[in-house]
């Protein structure tokens, strides 16, 4: 099996377990606040993949200077910033509509790893780009009663995930993608403890172990294995190709809210989903566009 191909198998995995990451986030945020529960889910990923580096023997990765200079990207931008702002913004929104706002990455990514690197700029990607953007505003306005600042905080949320993906593979280049997630889970968690204990925020032991099992569920096996293939797919394929393939969570997203969650999808998040679907194919190059010819 060739690189690619396994990269490609990574994302489908992972887009898989990923559409279980806004219903099993909502289903713990019903008995601990927001940043508690990430604390806790953190710290789980983090021991996970600790017992994954020790059994391993990975622990000579960590003598690298480079590899520190990368995984605090890596930590600050997606340990940090990136989960924050989903974690407060789901206690606002529902998972249908964090999913499909989420999907505004692919925008993003394309961005920040193709336009900013002056590559061109075609047609076809430009309109790729207005459909994404239509896409999310669409669930952001929605009945245009007002701005859901959890929507809004989700969108923050694209918008720092390319950098942490760019440290990510910096830090895959020098180190395994075990030991990064070991460093940033588990630094994350305590920046998150004390950013916790700061703002006020805390959990009784009794909240913490009825929301155990989705605690562990959302560390072990969202946060921390479903990262893992993340970041050994983005050391094979582009990260935009990546996020392009990762566009199916969403509609996964929708169907287990109305299935678990009894949130059947609204017209506005049917409506959003095809405009960002079709914006993710231009933006990858999936769909032919044959420009109108000048006559």
């Amino acid at each position: 099996m060739t690189g690619t191909r396994k990269g490609e198998w990574c994302i489908a995995v992972e887009a898989f377990l990923w559409g279980f990451f806004p219903i099993i986030t909502v289903l713990a945020l019903n008995f601990i606040p927001a940043l508690v529960a990430l604390a806790w889910s953190s710290l789980f990923a983090g021991l996970f993949f600790g017992a994954v580096v020790a059994y391993r023997k990975l622990w000579h990765e960590l003598k690298s200077a480079l590899f520190w200079k990368y995984v605090f990207g890596v930590l600050f931008f997606n340990g940090i910033l990136y989960y924050v702002f989903y974690f407060v913004g789901l206690e606002y929104t529902t998972p249908g509509n964090a999913s499909i706002v989420a999907l505004f990455e692919v925008f993003t990514a394309y961005l920040f790893f193709n336009v900013l690197r002056r590559e061109h700029f075609s047609r076809a990607h430009t309109i790729g780009s207005i459909l994404m953007l239509i896409g999310a505003l669409t669930v952001v306005g929605r009945d245009l009663s007002g701005v859901n600042i959890g929507d809004i905080l989700i969108l923050g949320s694209t918008c720092v995930a390319p950098l942490g993906n760019l440290f990510s593979r910096k830090a895959r280049e020098i180190a395994s993608s075990e030991t990064i997630m070991f460093v940033r889970s588990l630094a994350a968690a305590l920046v998150i403890f004390v950013l916790a204990a700061t703002l006020g925020e805390h959990a009784s032991s009794s909240e913490i172990w009825q929301g155990l099992p989705f605690l562990l569920i959302n560390g072990i096996l969202l946060l921390g294995f479903s990262k893992f293939l993340w970041i050994e797919a983005i050391h094979r394929i582009p990260v935009t190709k990546a996020n392009a393939l990762n566009s199916v969570t969403p509609l996964l997203t929708l169907l287990l809210a109305w299935a678990l969650l009894n949130q059947s999808p609204s017209i506005w998040q049917l409506t959003a989903v095809v405009p960002m679907i079709i914006g993710t194919l231009l933006l990858t190059d999936q769909l032919p566009f044959v420009s109108p010819r000048i006559r």
